[in-house]
């Protein structure tokens, strides 16, 4: 599939619940947050139909999110069932970390659960080392959990894990060497990451806003230069960086500084409730659930997700004075 700006969609982006055991301040809203009742979240069995259609499209990697997708019953043997799909060439999960330690049916950890079930890449979202710190940013006390998680994941035999790092003036902006050794150490993939608008404006301003290039100038300046890595690619929009004289990698996601950001975007966003969405940076969203749900074929739905790529627009609009609608827990990581 392509959409009208030569944007050659492969990525489908499923959230399969919209709970989650911890309270990131730029994802979750601070007023309370209505979990959806459990008829108005898609069961696995449609997600899987959906999936089944859109790999006959053209897509072949798929990433499993939440919320947080391991709080949701029984996905381990879903993302198993996904792995068994002909045409998926990569499977993904976005975790906070928080419960990769926990046994999960025979496995010892979910972790090698996960392993287990085909997935071949896990990201982690780790904003800080520091435990005060976490409990500010996560609203919970998991930090030593996550590091375990990290740890069993490495057991399990991922490689290269990739840790999603949130960029915050004033909150981890101390932390960014203390990063890139603990990453350096377990051979982890690190990718620091701006803030964008979703769930509030707030993170723009200028005492929260932390941008990549002031990032990668402190970086270079204090190992000696950052040598780009423009062969190195991982289905994502992040550019990479090798740290002059060391044997590591280092990411960046720059959704509100980097200008050519949207260029190279392949992806959709299924949320949890079934809406079809083609960029997250923008209000579009398109309500596959009730397509499904009324007895549309697979002919029908095939062209309903036609029509939504039909629909991507050319770039995010979180530089237009983007106006937060979905709170970032209900659209999915």
């Amino acid at each position: 599939m392509e959409d009208s700006f030569g944007h050659h969609i492969s990525y489908l982006r499923i959230s399969v619940t919209d709970r989650c055991n911890e309270r990131c301040a730029y994802c979750m809203p601070n007023e309370f947050q209505e979990w959806l009742p459990r008829e108005g979240v898609m069961s696995y069995e449609e997600i899987l139909r959906v999936v089944r259609i859109a790999v006959s499209l053209g897509v072949s990697k798929i990433r499993v999110t939440g919320g947080e997708p391991l709080t949701r019953r029984d996905v381990i043997p879903f993302i198993k069932r996904l792995r068994k799909i002909n045409g998926i060439k990569e499977l993904g999960i976005t975790t906070n970390g928080t419960l990769l330690s926990q046994s999960v049916g025979k496995f010892k950890t979910a972790a090698a659960a996960l392993a287990g079930a085909g997935v071949s890449t896990v990201n982690v979202s780790l904003d800080t080392l520091d435990e005060r710190k976490y409990v500010a940013i996560t609203g919970r006390p998991y930090l030593e959990r996550v590091i375990e998680g990290l740890d069993d994941l490495i057991d399990a035999g991922f490689d290269k894990v990739k840790i999603n790092t949130v960029l915050m003036r004033g909150r981890n902006d101390d932390e960014l060497l203390d990063l890139v050794d603990f990453t350096h150490q377990r051979n982890l993939l690190l990718r620091f990451i701006e803030m964008m608008p979703v769930s509030t404006n707030d993170v723009l301003k200028e005492s929260n806003f932390l941008p990549c290039g002031e990032v990668m100038k402190f970086l270079s300046d204090t190992f000696g230069g950052l040598e780009p890595s423009a062969n190195y690619r991982t289905n994502g929009p992040a550019t990479y960086y090798k740290i002059s004289g060391r044997d590591q990698l280092i990411g960046f996601i720059g959704a509100m500084t980097n200008l050519h950001f949207c260029e190279s975007c392949n992806k959709l966003r299924l949320t949890c409730d079934g809406k079809l969405r083609p960029c997250l940076g923008s209000h579009l969203e398109f309500d596959l659930l009730s397509e499904i749900r009324s007895g549309a074929s697979d002919e029908r739905i095939a062209d309903f997700i036609r029509e939504v790529v039909a629909r991507k627009p050319k770039a995010h609009d979180f530089l237009s004075n983007y106006q937060p609608g979905r709170k970032m827990i209900a659209i999915g990581g």
